[in-house]
């Protein structure tokens, strides 16, 4: 048994923030933060840190922003680091760098990563997005031992919460994100007793959350309901009105009914009701036109003329 351990964080974006606040003030030691390095941002290209390295900053926590974990003199540098600092644990949450076999076999207590679904369903860059687009009621965050497969190690712990009908990939991810720091700490603190018993994943009932690509987003109006909805919340959707582009972000599914040879078109322009291919309908609750501010729908109704029959387009015409 252990009291304390000493640990090197692994993190980059807001994601990780609440993680690495856990751990700083657990008790624990937090040696070193690896992040990806700084990205150029704004008109002026300014250098802008990531949100785990100005959280570690905060904490006078040293940090390390190297190219690569598996190639090159980085990664050379990087291993040479690890070494030095010892460390009893790497526990990495949404790093965004594969890590190699020396880094994984090096500490005590190996690597420890935290993964924002209930494993082994949901493997892969993007768990929060595909679990609405999918329409599932429920996710987690799980605790693995780290392998070298993608999301492929034993599971140690993980703890579930339900998604609201109109909770969108945003709301979920905060949720997601203080949920992870939980489980963290319990995480480390049964490593600490030696109470835990990993699991082996059963890769038959996994599937791989692929990167959002940008394309997915355009709504096709004659799917059906519950599905542009889920697509709306889970990665917000696109679609043209009058030939300009709006981004649809967030909806609400509706109990009026139309005819399926309306799909797209506005219904009731009092509240932006538009028909589906299944003969149900959405509302849309928030939109952003091309060039424009995000409004709520109300608001946007204010400032443009819109009527029943009025229709939304998947391409310009």
């Amino acid at each position: 048994m252990r009291d304390k351990l000493n640990i090197v964080f692994m993190g980059t974006p807001d994601f990780s923030v609440p993680c690495l606040h856990a751990l700083a003030k657990s008790g624990h030691r937090v040696q070193a933060v690896f992040t990806q390095p700084d990205k150029p941002k704004g008109r002026g290209y300014k250098l802008i840190p990531t949100p785990v390295k100005a959280a570690a900053q905060a904490y006078g926590i040293p940090v390390y922003q190297p190219l690569s974990l598996r190639k090159g003199e980085d990664a050379a540098r990087a291993l040479e680091t690890l070494r030095a600092l010892q460390p009893d644990l790497i526990v990495v949450v949404a790093y965004g760098q594969i890590l190699p076999v020396e880094v994984l076999e090096l500490p005590a207590f190996g690597c420890v990563n935290i993964h924002a679904s209930l494993l082994p369903k949901y493997r892969g860059a993007a768990p929060i997005q595909w679990c609405i687009l999918n329409g599932e009621t429920e996710t987690g965050v799980t605790s693995m031992q780290m392998a070298q497969g993608l999301d492929t190690g034993d599971m140690l712990l993980a703890e579930s919460l339900s998604i609201g009908e109109e909770e969108t990939s945003g709301q979920l991810h905060d949720r997601l994100s203080e949920l992870g720091a939980k489980v963290l700490l319990e995480t480390v603190a049964g490593i600490c007793q030696g109470t835990l018993t990993p699991v082996p994943q059963d890769d038959a009932l996994s599937c791989y959350a692929s990167m959002i690509r940008k394309d997915m987003s355009r709504i096709d109006f004659t799917k059906p309901a519950q599905e542009i909805h889920n697509l709306i919340r889970g990665i917000t959707g696109f679609a043209f009105l009058r030939g300009k582009r709006h981004k649809l972000l967030r909806s609400a599914l509706s109990q009026r009914t139309a005819d399926p040879a309306l799909a797209g078109t506005i219904v009731d322009a009092k509240d932006l009701t538009i028909a589906c291919g299944d003969g149900h309908c959405i509302r849309i609750l928030e939109l952003q036109a091309e060039g424009g501010k995000r409004l709520k729908t109300e608001d946007f109704l204010r400032g443009n003329s819109i009527e029943n029959g009025m229709k939304f387009e998947t391409e310009v015409l």
